[in-house]
Order: structure tokens, then C-alpha cells, then sequence
């Protein structure tokens, strides 16, 4: 139609083009097979950018007209998962760099509602900014979350601010909820524990939620997963994968019962005939079978190299965050410490437990260190039993009553057989 009425479209994307392509004036997309670009793992964000950069160079606009909105591309950086190397390591640096020392009035106060205040790094994207700008598309409008990040007025950007919360609060009840009826659902299947895959569907699950959900699944059920829910005569789905599994091919494979599909290899939508549901479900599992390796099915954490607790010294923190942002493709470094155990401070944390608060040391050596270990707080009677133990962590810097140490985020906890 816009073509009919002589209006030029220029269509930015950064998904795998599918062979016809829109009859746009212009369609900009690093992974089109013809695309000679370098870098190929932009964001959507990005290649808007990429267009506006070339748009300034084109009107001989002064580039650092483009530059305050690097806050708008790193965020969209972190919430698309993204690897943060190349181009995106160089935008998502300055443009967290920009949301640290002048963020905007929308990121501000969004901060400001989720009780943030904090230096943020790419994880505070995916983890605080992400999920709340999310949120108003998810559960009602995303003009809202556009609304938020354009507004000046402080009053606005705090009223759109707090309707955000409200739709974050709403959608983490939805997301918990549905989670616990799919599990239920898996549970009850005859097969829950030897396939290779998962497929679910409920026509009443809320659709702005099943991504989250496919990945919370993953959590118990450690392969891939889709969830699927109705959305008007049709179903749509989320889909998302595990480790060095190309979901993609997979789902390729079984477009004959699909409508629509589209995505790349760890994550994809789809839409979907409801009848043909349980043919896709049987077809999708005989596919993941057959590609599926038996290690993409155990989660595994990749350690780069032993440390022993005297060598964690300042020095080493300022020399590891040379190395920031850290994100997909650029991850935190991850070290293994053998022979471990409990000071006599470690203690189960959180509600009812949940989580590990460790006072460690190390076998033959003085020093005592902090870490926290998440939804490990079952495993108190092993730490305190006074037998050595392995752990896996990354190191963080943590600031309480203005003093500033580095403490373990402790990954995994390996216990010596007997």
C-alpha cells in the first residue's frame, strides 16, 4: 500500500531473511546472503543506527548528534541477547557509559520506580531496564514504554514509570504462574524424562509471557522448548534452545506444519494451526532426536582456568574489568577453586533459605573470602559440615555501608565423594 502511494520504506532487521525478501525501497540486514556488511551480529537497534550514522554521513551531520542515543542501542543490546563483541562491545561500553553519567529522563526514572541505584552494567540491562520496558508491550501497550523513553518531563516519565512497575508485577505473576501449570503439565506426561524436547500448549496462557516461561522451563527441563497459546483462530509460540543446539534447523525441518516461523539458533516465534499441534509436537521431538547431541543436554559451565584465593587481589578485579561489557560471545571470566570450606559464617539466606551466604577459605591458606551462592541455600548442611568442597564462581565487586570488596558469585558447589 505504501509502495501504491509512492512512500519510499527503508526495512532494518537483523534475523535470517527468508528468500523473498519485502518489496521495500531498501531492506538493511547484516545476514542477507548478498549483505558484504562485516559484522554480522547487530541488534535491530543497531542497524537503525547504522542507518542514521549513514544518514548523518550522507547530510554531513555531525556524528556526535547520533551519540546520546547509544543508551537507547546498548540497552537493546542487552535485551536481545546479542553477542557484545565487535561493534555492540563498542557501542554497549559508550552507551552504558551514557546511562551511568546522564541517562535520559525515561531510563532515570524507570531506575528511580525499580528502587535502582547503582553503576549498571549489561546484566542491569537484560536483568532490571529490559524486563520492565518489556513488560508494557507484553501485558498492554508497548506505546508506553515508548512514551517513557522519549519523554523530557520528569512528572510523565515518572507517571509512565509506575504503570511500567505495575505491568512488570503483573507479568512475573503471569510468568510464575503459567510456569507452574506447564511443569504440572509435563509432569503428567508418560514420557517427561526421557524426551528430547518440549512442546506445550494452553489456549488461555497469556501470549506477552511464554518466551519467559520456555526459558524458566529450561530451568527443570534442560532442552528445547516451546510453548505455544491461542491467539485468535490461530496458535503462536516462543521457542528457545540449550547450548550449542541449532533450534533454527531444527524448526526448518517441521515448516510443513508451521505457518509462519522466524528467529535464529537459541531462540524463534511461530504461528501454527491448532489442530496440527500434537503433529508438530511428535515431528518436532523425532527432528531433536535425531540432531540433538547427548552433551547439549546437560548444562555445563565452562571454566577458564583454576584461581587459589590468595591470587584474588584488587589488581586482578581492575585488570578482568578491562574486559567489559561482558555479555554473550564476552562472558565474565569463570574460575574453579578446589578445596574449599566454610569459615564458620556460612548460613542459608532469603526467604525460607533460598539462598547461600559463604564465608570461605582455602586449604593452606589464610585468606577468608565472601560469596553468595543463589537457590543453593538446601546444600547449608554439606558447606557447614566442615568437609572441602570445589567451587565455580565469578568475581564481583560489592559495596555495603560504603566500603567496597570483592566477593564470589558462586556458580556451582562440587562435594568430595567419599
Amino acid at each position: 500500500e505504501g509502495n501504491k502511494a509512492g512512500i519510499d520504506f527503508i526495512v532494518c532487521d537483523h534475523h535470517q531473511p527468508g528468500e523473498k525478501l519485502p518489496e521495500a525501497f531498501a531492506v538493511l540486514d547484516p545476514k542477507r546472503p548478498d549483505c558484504d556488511y562485516p559484522f554480522k551480529e547487530l541488534c535491530g537497534c543497531g542497524v537503525g543506527f547504522k542507518l542514521l550514522q549513514g544518514f548523518c554521513e550522507k547530510s554531513e551531520m555531525p556524528l556526535e548528534e547520533l551519540y546520546p542515543y547509544l543508551d537507547l542501542v546498548a540497552l537493546a543490546i542487552g535485551a536481545d541477547i546479542v553477542p557484545i563483541t565487535d561493534e555492540n562491545r563498542v557501542m554497549a561500553y559508550f552507551g552504558l557509559k551514557q546511562i551511568n553519567t546522564a541517562p535520559r529522563m525515561g531510563i532515570k526514572t524507570l531506575l528511580k520506580t525499580a528502587k535502582t541505584d547503582k553503576v549498571l552494567d549489561v546484566t542491569d540491562l537484560v536483568f532490571i531496564v529490559a524486563p520492565r520496558i518489556n513488560a508494557a508491550g507484553r501485558i498492554k501497550s508497548a506505546r508506553k514504554a515508548v512514551d517513557l523513553l522519549i519523554s523530557a518531563d520528569e512528572e510523565k516519565a515518572t507517571g509512565f514509570s509506575e504503570a511500567i512497575e505495575q505491568d512488570n508485577l503483573t507479568r512475573r505473576s503471569l510468568d510464575r504462574n503459567i510456569t507452574v501449570e506447564a511443569l504440572q503439565m509435563i509432569e503428567s506426561w508418560p514420557h517427561a524424562k526421557t524426551a528430547k524436547s518440549t512442546v506445550v500448549y494452553d489456549e488461555t496462557w497469556h501470549k506477552g509471557v511464554i518466551g519467559i516461561v520456555a526459558s524458566r522451563l529450561i530451568e527443570t527441563y534442560y532442552r528445547p522448548t516451546i510453548v505455544l497459546t491461542r491467539s485468535g483462530d490461530i496458535a503462536a509460540g516462543s521457542a528457545r534452545s540449550v547450548s550449542g543446539f541449532d533450534l533454527y534447523a531444527a524448526l526448518e525441518e517441521c515448516s510443513d506444519h508451521l505457518l509462519q516461523f522466524g528467529g535464529h539458533k537459541y531462540a524463534a516465534g511461530m504461528t501454527i494451526d491448532p489442530e496440527k499441534i500434537e503433529a508438530f509436537r511428535q515431528k518436532f521431538e523425532e527432528v531433536v532426536n535425531r540432531m540433538i547431541e547427548p552433551e547439549h543436554l546437560v548444562p555445563e559451565i565452562k571454566i577458564d582456568r583454576k584461581l587459589d584465593f590468595e591470587n584474588i587481589t584488587p589488581k586482578l578485579y581492575r585488570i578482568i574489568s578491562q574486559m567489559a561489557p561482558f555479555g554473550p560471545g564476552n562472558m565474565k571470566p569463570v574460575f574453579l577453586t578446589e578445596n574449599v570450606y566454610d569459615s564458620g559464617f556460612s548460613r542459608a539466606v532469603g526467604n525460607d533459605g533460598t539462598h547461600l551466604k559463604l564465608n570461605l577459605k582455602q586449604k593452606g591458606f589464610n585468606y577468608v573470602i565472601d560469596g553468595i551462592a543463589f537457590k543453593m541455600g538446601h546444600l547449608e548442611p554439606l558447606v557447614k559440615s566442615g568437609k572441602p568442597f570445589d567451587i565455580v564462581y565469578t568475581l564481583e565487586q560489592n559495596t555495603w555501608n560504603g566500603k567496597t570488596t570483592l566477593q564470589l558469585m558462586v556458580k556451582d558447589i562440587r562435594f568430595k565423594e567419599e
